[in-house]
């Protein structure tokens, strides 16, 4: 009688490099992001979890991941708990990542709304949101210039992270219309190119 494990059973885990997550891990660590995040930089902080502490994904898996959470409708934060909890523990993991997300902020939001409703004029309270909204937009900045350090070194990915900043800060276009310019020049420029050996001739050494 076979002794191993029921491979139907088994959550996928990624590649055998990634350590192996329980579904109560996933739900707390990303419990703990929803609690600390309030204000913004949600993303900054996934990225920590899921590269720096965890190691469930590579960079460029992270990369790949937040990529396609940012086309999808919906908060881009909350999309990539979705696909990271998929990615590491399947269907259940990604409703399990979710829940931990959304769950702190849920509750915050019901407080704060019946809070707010009874003193929304106070100074310190509006003192308090522009703290929030500033300590958020830095990091932001922290982790977008860390996420693309390597592209801000090449001329062609500069120059769509400039024209996209445009499009959408000055021409004040929706995510779908420069998804619709930018997508098409991004994939021109990174069109795959016949290389220079195929070029040169066969290798003469």
């Amino acid at each position: 009688m076979s002794l191993a494990p029921d491979q139907s059973s088994t959550p996928s885990t990624g590649d055998a490099e990634h350590p192996v997550a329980s579904l109560w891990e996933l739900f707390i660590e990303f419990l703990l992001i929803g609690a600390v995040s309030f204000g913004g930089g949600i993303v900054a902080y996934e990225r920590i979890l899921l590269i720096e502490k965890r190691k469930w994904l590579t960079a460029d898996e992270f990369m790949a991941t937040l990529a396609i959470s940012q086309t999808m409708p919906g908060l881009n934060s909350v999309n990539l708990a979705v696909l990271a909890g998929d990615h590491v523990r399947g269907t259940l993991g990604a409703v399990a990542a979710t829940l931990g997300l959304i769950l702190p902020g849920t509750l915050f939001v019901l407080i704060a709304g019946v809070a707010y409703s009874e003193g929304a004029d106070h100074p310190v309270v509006n003192l308090l949101l522009a703290g929030i909204a500033a300590c958020a937009t830095g990091l932001l900045a922290a982790i977008t210039y860390k996420i693309g350090t390597n592209h801000f070194r090449h001329i062609k990915s500069l120059s769509i992270i400039v024209a996209t900043f445009v499009l959408m800060s000055f021409f004040k276009l929706s995510l779908i219309w420069v998804l619709v310019i930018m997508a098409p020049v991004a994939l021109y420029l990174y069109r795959p190119r016949q290389s220079d050996d195929s070029v040169r001739g066969p290798s003469h050494e």
